[in-house]
């Protein structure tokens, strides 16, 4: 039987001089490699791949606080503020993985007792401010984190991986998925794609911010506890 989530959709909100930073396509590289990660396309996400998004990465860190502006930050408060506050998520640990140079782990430290910031480039990592979240290279198809020990994760235009997403998040955990340039954003997956690759059962809220486009989901509650 299909999944039937409870996707509340609000109406979208404008963002003043917010633009699409990028032409990220169907057949952009980076969102190729989202849909192989997610299992959308073959392939799958394998140590050379690993190796290829983290030599990309590492190629970018340089210039990425170019990519960082008020209107881009205004997408992602969006998603807090309208779609995490609302679905009632416990302060415990968030996971932000694809964490890049730090732009947004204080938005998110803001809202958790403790923000683990996770990503595979460690040029990016060394760029990223010491506090106020505590930060991890690694993999994320391969957390270094408990089972069910996650209040949330943080995806900000960043690799989905259901299993892991099934693995760390708790019983009724949330997920915070975002895309600052909407269908624009080279690793991008619909709201549709999203849920269709997560295991269980979801309900949440999702609505666009400016060119932005973002769904924050809790699942409902196992047997895990």
């Amino acid at each position: 039987m299909a999944k039937r989530p409870s996707i509340e959709h609000l109406p979208p909100v404008a963002i003043e001089g917010h633009r699409s930073s990028s032409t990220g396509g169907a057949d952009h590289p980076m969102r190729i490699v989202t849909r192989r990660a997610a299992g959308l396309e073959a392939g799958g996400w394998t140590g050379e791949l690993r190796h290829q998004v983290e030599d990309f990465f590492d190629g970018l860190a340089g210039e990425w606080h170019t990519r960082s502006s008020p209107q881009r930050t205004a997408v992602v408060t969006d998603a807090l503020v309208r779609g995490l506050d609302p679905i009632g998520v416990s302060p415990g640990m968030a996971v932000e993985v694809g964490s890049g140079i730090g732009t947004y782990s204080a938005l998110i430290a803001e809202r958790f007792q403790m923000v683990v910031a996770v990503d595979l480039s460690l040029a990016m990592l060394k760029l990223a401010p010491g506090g106020p979240a505590h930060r991890i290279q690694a993999d994320g198809a391969m957390l270094p984190i408990r089972d069910g020990s996650a209040a949330a994760i943080v995806l900000i235009n960043a690799f989905l991986f259901p299993a892991e997403v099934d693995r760390v998040l708790s019983g009724d955990g949330a997920l915070v998925w975002v895309n600052s340039s909407g269908e624009q954003t080279p690793i991008y997956l619909s709201v549709d794609d999203l849920v269709a690759r997560l295991p269980g059962e979801w309900a949440g809220r999702s609505s666009r911010a400016g060119e932005g486009h973002w769904c924050a989901l809790r699942r409902r509650r196992t047997a895990r506890g």
